[in-house]
Formats: structure tokens, C-alpha cells, sequence
């Protein structure tokens, strides 16, 4: 594609980094199980948007900022690592559901702003997309080309993570029956965030 070289390799690295789990892809199913196919989708929208302002914040040059002041990095990721951790312990220890998620959880914008504060917590990944688009443009590339290629994590993103969620509904609708092991599903989201924090955190030293 014109602006992008070894375009195959690009899209395929986009679709890889999509299929490695994080703590978005734990948000998007959490969300899904406890609120359905809205909520989930709402989730979606939280770790686009977060995806979206890392590109745009890439793309401006923020990632020198944050690589020339490092101790407003390590402040940003230390607070992504507390909240990842809160979060995972209010999966571990809930009662029930009104507990973990709070009133009005159902609606779709708390799960997107949810989705969206787990998906700020990895301040690096400005610095992922600024080291990453260099690598597929051609030389003599417009500036309009870090656009397309914006879209492009963008729409394989969401056609990714919508797959995620209507599987993941599908799933917990069979198992939703069952509360032994919606219990155990929800406490072991809240571990696999905990263990996101905690390798953020040993990741650090």
C-alpha cells in the first residue's frame, strides 16, 4: 500500500499484538460477563479510546517528553500499577455483585471509562507506537500515511475485541447458571490483574 511498506507485515503484527492477552483484553471480558454483549462493547470503546490517545500522543512527539522526564513516567506507571492491583482485589474479595461493580455498573459508560483507566496504565505503550509505525513507512511518506495507519490498528482492533466479546458473552451465558463458577471466573480475572501489576511493577527494576 502506497506510504506503507511490507504492508502484510504490518497488518499482521497489528493482529499479533492484538491476540497477546493484557489487562484490556481481562477489562473487555470482565465487562462482557457481568453486563452482556453492552457493556462489553462498552469496554471496547474504553480501550480503543485509550489506544487511540496513545497513537495520537505518539504521533506528537508526547513520548520524548515522557522519555526526558522520567520521574513523571515511573509516577504514571506506579499509579497504573495500584490501580490494576485495586481493581483485581475487588474481584478477589467481592461478595456480590452489587459490591463489585456498584450502582448503575450495567450501563455501558461506566464500563467504558472502567476499561478506559486500565488501558492508561501502561504509559509505555506511547513509546511502543512511536517506536512501531517507523518501522512500515516508506521514505518520503506523507504525514496523512501515520493517519491511515492509525485506522488501521484502530478498525483490526474492534473487529478483534468485538469478536472477543460476543464470544465471551456466548461463554458466560452457558456458564452463567452456574455460580460456582462465575466465582471462580471473576476471581481469577482479579488475579490475572494483580499478576499484570506485579510484572509491571518487577519490570521496573
Amino acid at each position: 500500500m502506497c506510504g506503507i511498506q511490507n504492508y502484510g507485515s504490518f497488518v499482521a503484527a497489528i493482529v499479533l499484538f492484538q491476540l497477546i492477552p493484557g489487562p484490556g483484553t481481562i477489562a473487555i471480558l470482565g465487562s462482557t460477563a457481568r453486563g452482556g454483549i453492552r457493556a462489553g462493547m462498552g469496554a471496547v470503546a474504553g480501550t480503543l479510546m485509550g489506544d487511540l490517545l496513545f497513537m495520537l500522543s505518539a504521533v506528537l512527539g508526547l513520548a520524548a517528553i515522557l522519555a526526558a522526564r522520567p520521574v513523571l513516567l515511573s509516577s504514571l506507571q506506579w499509579a497504573g500499577i495500584a490501580y490494576l492491583c485495586w481493581i483485581g482485589v475487588k474481584l478477589l474479595l467481592f461478595r456480590n455483585e452489587e459490591e463489585v461493580n456498584g450502582p448503575g455498573a450495567e450501563n455501558p459508560r461506566s464500563h467504558f471509562r472502567k476499561a478506559f483507566s486500565i488501558c492508561l496504565t501502561n504509559p509505555k505503550a506511547i513509546m511502543f507506537f512511536m517506536a512501531f509505525f517507523p518501522l512500515f513507512l516508506t521514505a518520503g511518506a506523507r504525514p496523512w500515511i501515520l493517519a491511515l495507519m492509525m485506522v488501521h490498528v484502530t478498525v483490526l482492533s474492534l473487529v478483534y475485541q468485538t469478536g472477543l466479546v460476543l464470544v465471551g458473552n456466548a461463554v458466560a451465558l452457558k456458564i452463567g447458571r452456574i455460580p460456582q463458577v462465575r466465582v471462580i471466573a471473576r476471581r481469577l480475572a482479579g488475579a490475572a490483574l494483580i499478576g499484570f501489576g506485579v510484572k509491571l511493577a518487577t519490570s521496573k527494576r
